[in-house]
């Protein structure tokens, strides 16, 4: 027994279906065992308490009035004669002889044949040329069921990973979008900010003119009055206004630069036109921790404004801070 499960065992079978093998056979042999390795080649091994071991063959006779070997006989067709001394079962087919009734049942399941009888012939144990056959026929089936496994787990790692570099690309291209539309989104709030910025810098303009002008005609006014001549009033026609006083009030957005005066860099902020300047001073205190929101207040320069806590409930738009307005908040 030793030697022919080393054998099995140096072959490359699992030793579990190799101990399997030698205890459903009744460890009569290496050829016996090497047909249950084949018949039950790809079933899973049993608990080892569950195996049946069979019994020991006393020169290879098989006794067809046992109970379970007449059973399977009969299922195979085969008529049980109570004085007769099977050593073998044939198949009336194919003239295969077999050893015993569960290597005619593989046949059967195997072959499809469906006649078998009963056999003085004795099996004659296999010799060592017989024995290197079988060896080498029960490698070359086990390399053919490995080279297969390998083949279909190579297709499915490769339809695995085909699946992962497609979600990966897929991935990358979502990524590019959304960079993408970040990038345009960005491109046109400059270009936004650019163009506010310029209307911001042409009605400063405009107002800086008309303060000018304002101020000469006072300073003609005063001498005049100081030489004793008439002053004609100049008509409010005729003084400019901000350039972009005629659509500050249908802006539906204003832009709010915001300087600390306790320096720094400048703080700017895009609100709604009909957010109220309450607003402002919550984005101040929240960029600036340190600002006291209870005293706040805030100046503008052109034209020269100061808004203080009671005009903290009123709209950008009523307050000609829209579509652009720089502050000084103290």
């Amino acid at each position: 027994m030793g030697s022919d499960r080393d054998t099995l065992l140096g072959m490359g079978f699992d030793q579990s279906r190799v101990d399997w093998a030698m205890k459903a056979t009744g460890n009569r042999g290496l050829q016996p065992a090497m047909d249950h390795i084949l018949a039950n080649e790809g079933k899973p091994v049993p608990d080892p308490g569950s195996v049946t071991e069979a019994p020991a063959s006393s020169g290879g006779a098989m006794d067809v009035d046992d109970d379970e070997d007449a059973e399977a006989l009969k299922a195979l067709g085969v008529s049980a004669g109570s004085e007769v001394e099977a050593k073998s079962i044939k198949c009336s087919i194919c003239s295969k002889v077999f050893r015993n009734t569960a290597l005619a049942n593989f046949h059967a399941e195997k072959s499809g044949h469906d006649q078998f009888e009963e056999s003085t012939e004795e099996i004659k144990p296999l010799t060592e040329e017989e024995k290197k056959e079988r060896l080498e026929e029960l490698r070359a089936k086990m390399g053919e069921k490995r080279a297969k496994k390998a083949v279909e787990d190579a297709k499915e790692q490769k339809a695995n990973e085909d699946i992962r570099r497609k979600a990966g690309k897929d991935m990358t291209q979502i990524r590019e979008d959304l960079q993408a539309k970040e990038i345009m989104k960005e491109q046109e709030q400059k270009r936004r900010d650019k163009i506010e910025d310029a209307k911001a810098k042409a009605a400063v303009k405009a107002q800086i003119e008309a303060d000018k002008k304002a101020r000469v005609e006072k300073a003609a006014r005063e001498k005049a009055l100081r030489e004793g001549r008439s002053v004609e009033a100049t008509p409010a026609a005729a003084i400019p206004k901000p350039a972009a006083a005629t659509s500050s009030s249908n802006a539906k957005e204003a832009r709010i630069q915001i300087r600390l005066a306790s320096g720094g860099q400048p703080l700017t902020t895009t609100l709604p036109s009909e957010s109220p300047l309450q607003a402002v001073a919550d984005f101040v205190t929240s960029q600036n921790t340190s600002i006291d929101a209870s005293s706040l207040s805030f100046t503008q320069s052109f034209p020269r404004k100061t808004f203080t806590q009671a005009d903290f409930s009123k709209t950008l738009k009523e307050l000609g801070l829209t579509p652009s307005a720089a502050l000084m908040a103290s």
